[in-house]
């Protein structure tokens, strides 16, 4: 017999693995997936085809077929920042063992960008889906409700009902780090942010609600800026804070790699931390305790977050109900030397 032709993409298909192993596409089919009733002999010669000639099985046409899918999509804003990878690492070691496989959308936190990104997985009839926070497009959130596909939000929480999510409170984080600046003495307090995504945001809320009851706000003590995170930009909003504000003492960075590059550039300037300045950062990234002076931050739960929100899914996918739709972990303010 001469072997049939593949379809003109290369991909070998269930066809030519049935053809090869000379037994029907349906018999081919059962033995991949190890039902029973399928003679031993027939499953050892369609599983020994299907290696012999790479078959990979196409999980689009199976979820089709049999309107059940494994794919897990999870978007993220970035996969330069550790604070995402962890989450993920936590995702996939969740879901994984349980039969299914994440697959990792990355936003750039763009809203139009991400709405491309649902529009592609969901196509492909995922068993559920992880999205990053609760802001997106009106559209975002249609395709997401009339696609029937199980949803977790997570790093934000709501009250709202039948809105599954997993995270922490941003705004009281920054409340509670701007509290324990007050607690030191400290009565000039900058924020200095940057990139201004969500949660960003809510952090600064915090900072202002916890100075407004303290009688301290001072807007003139923002700095702002849309520019990407990084160290070097933490050094020089940190410069420009200092030039226009020099009566500052201590300033609360949105996120560790701007106040990293705070403490460098306040070395260069023989500005004394803390004695002149206390800094603090968000997130306890690699690096924080080993900066001079370490660097007090909020410690976040990324890895918890990542482990319930998809605990949280694995329960919606198998039809079951979570005991709560909204997990709210802990975050804590991690006093060090820089503050």
């Amino acid at each position: 017999m001469h072997p049939r032709r593949r379809r003109s993409s290369g991909r070998v298909t269930l066809n030519d693995v049935a053809h090869a192993a000379e037994v029907s596409p349906i018999t081919a089919s059962r033995a991949l997936r190890g039902e029973r009733g399928v003679a031993a002999e027939l499953v050892a010669r369609v599983q020994e085809a299907a290696q012999r000639l790479g078959y990979v099985p196409d999980p689009a046409a199976r979820a089709l077929a049999t309107q059940r899918s494994t794919q897990v999509p999870v978007l993220v804003p970035l996969l330069s920042n550790t604070l995402f990878v962890d989450v993920l690492e936590a995702v996939h070691r969740t879901l994984f063992p349980a039969g299914y496989q994440p697959l990792i959308g990355v936003t750039h936190y763009d809203a139009q960008e991400e709405e491309e990104l649902l529009r592609s997985y969901l196509a492909l009839r995922p068993a559920g889906l992880l999205v990053t926070g609760f802001d997106r497009t009106e559209t975002a959130r249609q395709l997401i409700a009339a696609s029937g596909v199980p949803c977790v939000h997570l790093m934000e929480v709501t009250d709202a009902p039948q809105v599954y999510c997993a995270g922490f409170s941003q705004q009281d984080a920054g409340a509670a780090m701007t509290a324990h600046l007050l607690a030191g003495g400290r009565r000039r307090i900058a924020f200095i942010a940057a990139q201004l995504d969500p949660r960003t945001l809510q952090r600064a809320e915090g900072y202002r609600r916890c100075l407004r009851a303290a009688g301290l706000y001072d807007a003139g003590l923002e700095l702002l800026s849309s520019a990407r995170s990084s160290l070097a930009l933490g050094a020089e909003l940190l410069e420009r804070l200092l030039r226009e504000q020099p009566d500052v003492d201590a300033v609360f960075f949105c996120n560790d790699d701007l106040a990293q590059g705070g403490l460098l550039a306040a070395q260069r300037l023989g500005v004394a931390v803390p004695r002149q300045l206390a800094i603090a950062g968000f997130n306890d990234l690699a690096g924080s305790a080993q900066m001079l002076p370490p660097l007090t931050t909020v410690r976040t739960p990324r890895w918890a977050i990542g482990e319930a929100g998809a605990q949280m899914l694995l329960q919606l996918m198998r039809g079951g109900q979570p005991p709560q739709h909204s997990v709210r972990l802990p975050y804590e303010v991690v006093a060090r030397a820089s503050t």
